[in-house]
């Protein structure tokens, strides 16, 4: 296996870009993608194993819940692939795929009956359905510090845009009138406070890479032990 192979297959963390490139590496940007991309997958493998499950067990004293939970096992080995995929290509660690479900008996019963017994399939299952609250959690915690990092950063380019068009003579922060009827405004208008501003998004830009990847290191840990091969 080459070093490049062995590092994927490890999750070897020596090809991370430093703690200042980090917030414009590709690595990053990839690590944001998962984070964001995982939420419509989640909805919809969520959606779609507790809908099947649900009628499966409802349908259980007839014949017609089996099918309905080898579905479930099948949609499981589905988003599995797409996980394994999504974390292969965005986040660098290659997962070996579980082996393919036996078929020992002939016939739609037979089918129906070792997709029943996939372990990997159910395991695929619960991949959606725990990581679920977490990727929610995830994509929220991502998008708000990086889009918030990145606006206080760029704060002195556009921070003309209030004296401009409006009757403010910079961000007003807050806004509020006393018990005595004083009214009291803060605003950023001098130089040393947009400057302060902007260092304060440059923390948050250079944070943000490093939580998003820890955020990711549960989508790791959680692939680890239901989704690769056994």
């Amino acid at each position: 296996m080459s070093t490049a192979a062995y590092r994927a297959s490890t999750g070897d963390h020596s090809t991370r870009p430093g703690f200042w490139r980090a917030p414009f590496s590709r690595a990053a940007f990839r690590e944001l993608g998962f984070a964001l991309s995982g939420l419509p997958i989640a909805v919809l493998g969520f959606s779609l194993v507790i809908a099947l499950f649900s009628s499966g067990i409802g349908l259980a004293v007839t014949a017609l819940g089996l099918p309905v939970l080898a579905l479930v096992t099948i949609t499981g080995r589905g988003f599995g692939a797409l996980e394994r995929h999504r974390i292969r290509t965005l986040l660098g660690l290659d997962l070996p795929a579980p082996a393919p479900v036996k078929v020992q008996r002939e016939g739609i019963w037979g089918l129906i009956t070792a997709r029943l017994g996939d372990g990997a399939g159910w395991r695929g299952a619960l991949y959606q359905f725990v990581m679920f609250p977490w990727v929610v959690f995830s994509f929220t915690v991502s998008l708000v510090f990086f889009v918030v990092g990145w606006a206080l950063l760029l704060f002195p380019a556009y921070q003309w845009v209030w004296p401009h068009y409006t009757d403010w003579n910079g961000y007003r922060v807050a806004n509020w009138t006393d018990s005595n009827g004083a009214q009291h405004v803060y605003e950023l208008v001098s130089p040393y406070q947009i400057g302060a501003v902007s260092l304060l998004g440059l923390l948050f830009v250079l944070l943000t890479p490093q939580l998003i990847r820890a955020l990711n290191g549960a989508n790791r840990l959680a692939a680890r032990g239901l989704l690769a091969d056994r």
